[in-house]
């Protein structure tokens, strides 16, 4: 009776979940064929074929730890194209036919290397519609298979994908390129007590019978969209409302912590619209995962993805929220053609994101916010190798996160140029100008030339706009955001270097980010009397915030204060998250007697719980 009644409680719960209003009709985007446009992580040549739409119908085997079934796309094709290339990384094709099913020639080439995988090509004989028979291989960079032991309940396994850049070619056979945008439709099978969602509508809340032991769950998105953010999760998942478009999956025993932290939601997605037009996606509903996610978050559309560690009880880490909120227009609505041009994404995004705090919160808790973004940008300068290295510029690959830090900057100058109410007049008419595009650095140059700058010459000197994208460093016109509360932070920090004691430091209301200030910015040799000092007075080897506890480990590693490993070991074994993990793992190579078999030694206990991008970026790390 029991389980019984908590099915149909869950079946209650998710109907809740369904879409407000019908979505928009299905539609072809365009792609850009300028030369700057050219996605050199993809073997597709989408000017003469191209996908438009994808039809996965799979089932999901935790056993084998993998996906079996099809994909059939729909094929835009130039008069005259003979074939269709296609991206793949891994996958066992079988067969492929029309939709006829009357089989075509296809040809799997060898691989190139592990980023980019290899070229399925396809021979369309006219077909505009074809069908991919396959097996995504259990390694596959795309998916993490948890066992019920690294889940929250422990009872169930629980498997997630991250698209994000260039990984979802590793379970589903398409032109894996932020340029070419395409609709969706799934139908999943996943095993009987466990619950399907994904980045779309969810046709069928509640799932299907689909067979003895076997549930079926049906999804679409109608938007045209950058297959990264094709999106899956599975497992035991409970939902509660948090408004009338917004709610949130998790597993039943996080729920309520996350539904409290998540109260806001409705409230971000409402401050958003304000700043800059209508929500264009349906619903907004977030899934909190396991600490084995390897991101803060994941803006897949209607379904972020979140890691566990923003659940800190105070709502310090909601910003994280309001970034993946913001993708919805700048990343999802308008999306970068290429990985170089990721600016246009996180850049845009975390400006957006402070803006959307200041809204809620105030502005001193934006101020903060911004600061803590100089602060950022100025250490990955220093680890670049400095403001006049590659690294550092814009538009390229970029260091650290340079890409949101100088990018926010950027934007944030600009306003400072232009003034609030144009600068919000001209984004909110970017967003619709190029609503479900992709596009390019220099594409917005020149849209912000012709919206914004409008031939004025005076104005185009101030803004500096070539420098900001394409040099090197931070340009002199930059704005540097100052908090008053993290002076505050700064002097007490000088205080206690000074001699001051611990205890006089008035922390008990400080944020996550002023913790972070104080940490971050304190000498990386201190002695072992005052980290000592600083780990009584404030438990900081036992914090239960993520932020707070990785910034002190940090310090620990670079002073060698041993009676913070065992915290380091525990948050190294339990957290998978790369954004606090990988620092860690880092200070520890770079002692080479010290850390090094340390790092060696909790990497090895741990691998298995990273997911398969954390892994191996770390092993890159720490393996000699």
């Amino acid at each position: 009776m029991k389980s019984a009644f908590r099915a149909l409680a869950l079946a209650a719960v998710l109907a809740l979940a369904a879409p407000l209003a019908q979505a928009a009709p299905a539609r072809v985007a365009p792609i850009l064929t300028t030369p700057e446009a050219k996605d050199e992580k993809t073997f597709a040549r989408p000017q003469v074929a191209r996908v438009t739409h994808v039809d996965l119908d799979l089932a999901a085997d935790f056993e084998a730890k993998s996906f079996s079934g099809t994909a059939a796309l729909d094929v835009l094709a130039a008069p005259g194209a003979g074939e269709i290339i296609l991206d793949s990384l891994g996958l066992q094709v079988s067969r492929v036919t029309d939709a006829r099913g009357r089989d075509l020639p296809w040809a799997m080439e060898a691989r190139v290397n592990d980023e980019v995988g290899a070229p399925l090509t396809v021979q369309l004989k006219g077909a505009r519609r074809i069908v991919v028979h396959y097996v995504s291989a259990p390694g596959a960079r795309a998916l993490q298979w948890l066992p019920p032991e690294l889940t929250a309940g422990k009872q169930k396994p629980l498997l997630f994908s991250q698209g994000q850049a260039i990984h979802n070619r590793t379970w589903i056979p398409t032109q894996d390129s932020p340029g070419i945008r395409q609709t969706w439709s799934a139908r999943i099978v996943v095993p009987e007590g466990l619950v399907a969602v994904m980045s779309g509508d969810k046709l069928t809340p509640e799932g299907e019978p689909a067979g003895p032991g076997k549930r079926a769950f049906r999804f679409r998105m109608d938007n045209p969209v950058p297959p990264y953010l094709i999106a899956i999760g599975i497992g035991d998942l409970a939902f509660q409302p948090l408004g009338p478009r917004t709610g949130v999956y998790t597993e039943p025993s996080m729920i309520a912590a996350a539904a409290a932290e998540l109260a806001d939601t409705e409230k971000m997605v409402e401050a958003a619209e304000a700043l800059y037009g209508p929500y264009r996606w349906g619903r907004y509903d977030v899934l909190v995962l396991p600490p084995a996610f390897p991101l803060g978050g994941m803006e897949n559309p209607t379904l972020t993805f979140l890691t566990p560690t923003f659940i800190t009880g105070d709502k310090a880490n909601v910003s994280l929220v309001a970034h993946e909120l913001a993708h919805s227009w700048s990343g999802n609505l308008v999306t970068n053609a290429t990985w170089p041009d990721g600016w246009l994404n996180e850049g845009f995004t975390t400006y957006f994101e402070n803006r959307i705090m200041e809204a809620l919160y105030g502005a001193e808790r934006a101020a903060i916010e911004a600061e803590l973004d100089w602060d950022g940008l100025q250490a990955d300068i220093a680890e670049a190798g400095g403001p006049d290295t590659e690294g550092t510029k814009l538009y390229g690959q970029t260091a650290g996160q340079i890409e949101y830090f100088k990018g926010a900057i950027f934007l944030r100058t600009l306003e400072s140029i232009v003034g609030r109410e144009r600068w919000d007049a001209y984004l909110r008419g970017y967003f619709d100008r190029h609503a479900f595009q992709p596009q390019t650095t220099a594409g917005f140059l020149r849209d912000i030339r012709e919206h914004l700058v409008a031939g004025d010459a005076d104005l185009e000197a101030k803004l500096d706009l070539d420098a900001w994208a394409y040099a090197p460093g931070v340009p002199a016109n930059a704005l540097h955001t100052r908090s008053e509360a993290l002076a505050r932070v700064d002097a007490h920090a000088a205080a206690f270097l000074r001699g001051g004691a611990a205890s006089a430091i008035p922390a008990a209301a400080w944020t996550t980010q002023e913790w972070q200030r104080f940490l971050n910015n304190l000498p990386r040799k201190l002695s072992r009397e005052q980290l000592a000092e600083l780990d009584r007075a404030f438990a900081l080897s036992d914090s239960p915030n993520g932020y707070i506890r990785s910034a002190w480990l940090e310090l620990a590693i670079a002073n060698r204060y041993e009676p913070a490993l065992p915290s380091l070991e525990t948050f190294l074994m339990s957290v998978g998250r790369g954004l606090f993990i990988r620092p860690l793992y880092a200070g520890l190579m770079r002692d080479e007697e010290w850390g090094r078999p340390i790092a060696r030694r909790i990497f090895a206990q741990a691998r298995s719980s990273y997911h398969p991008t954390v892994a191996s970026g770390i092993a890159r790390l720490v393996e000699p």
